[in-house]
């Protein structure tokens, strides 16, 4: 089967492409908002016709929430899964929109053409990269590269609530030897990579109480225990002067980088500089003797996200509060536990509580990181095929925050998962404006036409 031959057809058939994408856009599927079940019905149907239209076994499945839309083709070779969402974010504030979100269109910039429209980029746009890559592999020789399971998902962007009920009652049949994920972008906009490490998260929120009410200043300051010094000394303690976490056995389960991979990391050119002071910054503030992108990508963090405790309108009343609570977060990675985290966040709390001050948590997510087996041969063979569609060294890079749906491939299916996308990082997802290149669209395709050869 020559590869070339699928790439000419991904060509020649790029405007019909694009007018097929621009029917999905124009369905608001926007998960969130119930006003739009029937719209998110909608778009699960039409990816069912347009997979079926392939000679794909394709149907919608129903959810307590939105369905989930899934496709099997038989075929010889390994077994790959596509994960893709057809939901999309809302709309709002629609004033800030230079044109009607669900009414698509192609836009000539000072930077190319791009699609404009809601989901353009999160996630129609990627979805529809990987069907029309297999559209045009079965124009081209009449079936397809291997066998392949389709995976389209309408809750992502309201939180999946669906997805592990799903995933667990449809374990066996869902199953593949390796997963595929577009939804992610290209390094600083150019550069292709295959994401395969996810930070894992686990939230707590502290509430610490001292007196039983709040008590006069005047009366009581100096003499009673004021909960809101107790807290920040606890915070502020939470971080040593090298950056390093100070909870006990913070750092258990943490790997350090392989040189393998500290290397292409180093060769990405990462402008850090650029990076912080696109925020107002200059300063790296995390851990010594890392570099910046480690520090997103590799290593985990202590944050705390939000302090309240007292008065905080206008003018004074000075008072000493009974309460003050701040919300922590922790990104993890490699084999750090977080139920075990926990558990040593609490004990550390609570053993620089005064004797008049009490603590209560409440603890909101607990998922670990992912890290991908990067020695399986596709890996390998996928980065060396992205590089040679995009003229430049693909890498395997990280992601600072998480895809969940990717953890639960992993506990859930036993499979890792190979996350690709072609998103810029001026594409506006989830603001008003969203586009996607079109040249991210045609180069999308053709990338997967080239992996899916590669893996074959």
């Amino acid at each position: 089967m020559s590869l070339d031959a699928t790439l000419l057809r991904i060509d020649s058939d790029l405007p019909a492409a694009l007018d097929r994408l621009m029917e999905l856009l124009r369905l608001q599927s926007i998960s969130t908002d119930p006003a739009f079940a029937a719209q998110c019905d909608a778009a699960a149907d039409w990816l069912v016709a347009d997979l079926q239209s392939l000679g794909i076994a394709a149907e919608k499945r129903t959810t307590p929430g939105h369905p989930m839309v899934v496709g099997h083709v038989e075929g010889d070779g390994p077994h790959v899964l596509f994960y893709g969402h057809y939901d999309v974010q809302p709309v709002d504030p629609l004033h800030l929109w230079d044109r009607d979100p669900f009414d698509p269109a192609i836009e000539e910039t000072d930077k190319g053409r791009v699609i404009r429209g809601r989901g353009a980029s999160d996630d129609k746009g990627q979805l529809m990269t990987f069907v029309e890559a297999c559209r045009a592999w079965k124009a081209e020789h009449g079936e397809m590269p291997c066998r392949i399971t389709f995976f389209f998902e309408g809750e992502e962007e309201s939180g999946s609530p669906s997805l592990v009920p799903f995933l667990e009652e449809n374990a066996e049949e869902l199953k593949a030897d390796l997963a595929l994920i577009c939804d992610t972008g290209l390094f600083q906009s150019t550069t292709p990579s295959i994401i395969t490490r996810l930070r894992g998260m686990l939230q707590e929120e502290i509430v610490l109480t001292g007196p039983d009410k709040d008590l006069h200043s005047g009366m009581y300051g100096g003499a009673a225990i004021n909960p809101i010094r107790v807290l920040a000394r606890i915070v502020g303690g939470l971080h040593g002067p090298d950056g390093r976490v100070q909870v006990p056995h913070f750092y258990d389960g943490v790997p350090e980088l392989s040189e393998d991979i500290a290397e292409q990391w180093q060769a990405l050119g990462f402008d850090h500089r650029g990076f912080l002071g696109d925020v107002g910054l200059s300063i790296p503030a995390g851990e010594e003797g890392y570099s910046p992108l480690e520090m997103i990508w590799s290593r985990p963090t202590a944050e705390v996200n939000g302090i309240t405790g007292g008065y905080t309108g206008d003018g004074f009343k000075t008072v000493l509060p009974s309460k003050a609570s701040a919300k922590v977060s922790f990104r993890l990675v490699g084999d750090q536990d977080p139920h075990a985290l926990r558990e040593h966040f609490r004990d550390w709390v609570r053993a620089q509580l005064p004797g008049d001050v009490t603590a209560e948590f409440s603890g909101i997510g607990a998922s670990p990181a992912s890290e991908m087996a990067t020695d399986h041969p596709a890996f390998e063979a996928a980065r060396r095929a992205l590089s040679e569609e995009w003229g430049v060294e693909a890498a395997f890079g990280g992601c600072g925050g998480s895809i969940p749906v990717a953890g639960y491939f992993k506990s859930i299916l036993g499979m890792d998962t190979m996350l690709v996308g072609w998103a810029k990082d001026d594409d506006q997802i989830h603001s008003p404006n969203e586009k996607y290149d079109v040249e991210s669209f045609h180069k999308g395709i053709r990338s997967w036409a080239r992996v899916l050869d590669a893996i074959r």
